[in-house]
């Protein structure tokens, strides 16, 4: 009986620190969407996927720029996983729990359209980030105008993608050998991304043979299968050109062990290209097997985010008002220390 005593009183410990660590801080999540202490309106941020490197940096920095804006609002996150009927799932749900403003980062532009439309129309102030949500995703047109009634934080996926092809024109060796690892199908910028790599790139060297090209989802795990699928067909790949870091990683995690791509001595006989800049991203380029990546920063696109929400919940401006897209810097072995340090110091990198 003393035994049972003693376990019943643990539990309670238990739940009572569980209970105390789920109504504290402005930026942890909560399953029940209600009002925190210390901020009278709510936000969601709806990511695509955790295991995502870059949504899950996003989501990481999109708690850290809230908690200055812990007086105004609290803020909850949570993941779509990259699934469509997970992320539609967790739309509805925000309308359910009645949330003041709702952050959408979708994971197929057209899939999650109808339920940005959903949160609209109950009066729900939407920022769509990291891709844009196009009225054309909504209607079937071509416009590229931001949805009705929704304001936008983004980057231009196209300038992104742009900083490595034109690179690759002069790099890449003649008739060579490539593959391509593109982000999901219908994802705004994957799909622009991939755009850039035939306007920038392909268009201008006729004599590049794609020797396989397929969907990785943004996915390591994934873009690594791809990978060693291709090397076991025996031709030499010349270059990765990857729509994201991750993707990037994962094939090059491949052939790291393949004395024909990585030598004993440390050097490579290929190229390969990402887009976001990631810790990972700018780790690899100081190890000498990522060419270059584009800086998607998504400290800048988070601060953004939370500026702009706390602006439209005070009332100063309106969501539609909201329209703004970060640049993106080339890092490559010449400056790929200094955003090393930046992400030692913000906790990303340990020394």
């Amino acid at each position: 009986m003393k035994k049972m005593k003693k376990l019943l009183a643990a539990l309670l410990c238990v739940m009572m620190v569980c209970s105390l660590a789920a109504c504290s801080g402005s930026s942890e999540s909560s399953d029940e969407g209600e009002s925190k202490e210390g901020g009278t309106k709510k936000v969601c941020f709806v990511a695509r996927a955790s295991a995502d490197t870059f949504a899950a940096w996003l989501t990481s920095e999109m708690k850290k720029s809230a908690e200055e804006y812990s007086d105004i609002f609290t803020l909850d996150c949570v993941s779509g996983e990259g699934d469509d009927n997970t992320e539609n799932g967790l739309l509805e749900d925000c309308i359910t729990k009645g949330y003041d403003l709702v952050i959408v980062q979708s994971n197929n532009n057209a899939a999650q359209a109808p339920y940005v439309q959903q949160l609209v129309d109950a009066g729900i102030p939407v920022i769509t980030t990291n891709p844009t949500t196009h009225q054309g995703d909504l209607d079937g047109s071509d416009s590229t105008d931001v949805m009705e009634g929704t304001g936008t934080v983004d980057a231009d996926p196209v300038e992104q993608a742009a900083v490595g092809a034109k690179r690759a024109v002069e790099e890449i060796p003649e008739n060579a050998n490539v593959v391509v690892l593109k982000g999901p199908s219908g994802n705004y910028h994957a799909d622009k991304r991939r755009e850039a790599w035939d306007t920038y790139f392909f268009s201008e060297r006729p004599d590049v043979t794609i020797l396989g090209e397929d969907f990785a989802n943004w996915n390591s795990d994934e873009a690594l299968a791809l990978m060693e699928a291709w090397v076991q067909k025996g031709t030499h790949i010349d270059a990765i050109i990857a729509m994201n870091d991750n993707m990037a990683a994962g094939a090059i995690e491949a052939i790291k062990g393949n004395e024909e791509y990585v030598k004993a001595d440390g050097t490579t006989t290929f190229y390969a290209y990402g887009v976001d800049g990631t810790a990972q991203g700018c780790l690899l380029i100081r190890d000498g097997l990522l060419t270059c990546t584009a800086l998607q920063g998504a400290n800048d696109i988070a601060k953004m985010n939370m500026a702009y929400a706390a602006k439209v919940l005070s009332g100063e401006m309106d969501i539609t008002e909201v329209n703004d897209f970060v640049d993106a810097p080339e890092i490559n072995i010449d400056n790929v220390e200094e955003y090393i340090k930046m992400y030692i110091e913000n906790g990303e990198i340990d020394e």
